[in-house]
């Protein structure tokens, strides 16, 4: 399934792509504006519909576009590139994914010979690792991480109870995923 492209002149794309090389702030609302729920839809189909994945992989991609921009001629091969960056964003997510879950089922299982039948007290141990890193979070920061992952909440629902954008939402989400996970890795490394 192909998503449509916008009907963008060339010399507006070349133009745009352009400004964006160049770190203008207006060139990427303009592009958020024009691919953003282009990329979403795009990314709902490589994802297979996993919204988590999807988001966070256009979150990334997001990030990738303003990091890497460079100029393009054409609509098509702009959006060709768009297309590599975000199925790349959403490979290395789930390649980051698995290598996490790998990286804690070996604490899990311990380092020091642990099998299956252990895995009983290691996963209480996980939990309660997972539970006093989410209590030593600010208060509001807990509640954007437990409503996201415990409450099933959308960026959206989470954007109109707290007051901030779903950017900035979004923005949080990333920062506190990786703060527990370091809290965590901390903790596992201690045991």
């Amino acid at each position: 399934m192909e998503v449509s492209l916008p009907a963008t002149s060339s010399a507006n794309i070349a133009r745009l792509t352009e400004r964006l090389a160049r770190g203008e702030e207006a060139a990427f609302e303009e592009f958020h504006e024009l691919y953003f729920d282009r990329l979403h839809q795009f990314l709902l189909i490589v994802a297979r519909g996993q919204m988590e994945e999807v988001q966070e992989a256009l979150q990334e991609t997001l990030l990738r576009v303003a990091r890497y921009a460079r100029s393009f001629e054409t609509e098509e091969a702009f959006w060709g590139w768009l297309k590599v960056v975000a199925r790349n964003a959403a490979r290395d997510r789930g390649r980051k994914e698995q290598r996490y879950l790998a990286v804690l089922k070996r604490f899990a299982f311990g380092l020091n010979g642990g099998t299956a039948q252990d895995f009983g007290d290691d996963e209480e141990r996980l939990r309660l690792i997972v539970e006093e890193s989410l209590a030593e979070l600010d208060p509001r920061d807990r509640c954007l991480i437990q409503g996201k992952y415990l409450e099933d909440e959308t960026v959206n629902e989470l954007s109109g109870k707290t007051g901030l954008t779903e950017r900035a939402v979004e923005s949080r989400l990333l920062r506190l995923r990786r703060e527990l996970r370091e809290r965590m890795l901390k903790k596992l490394r201690s045991l």
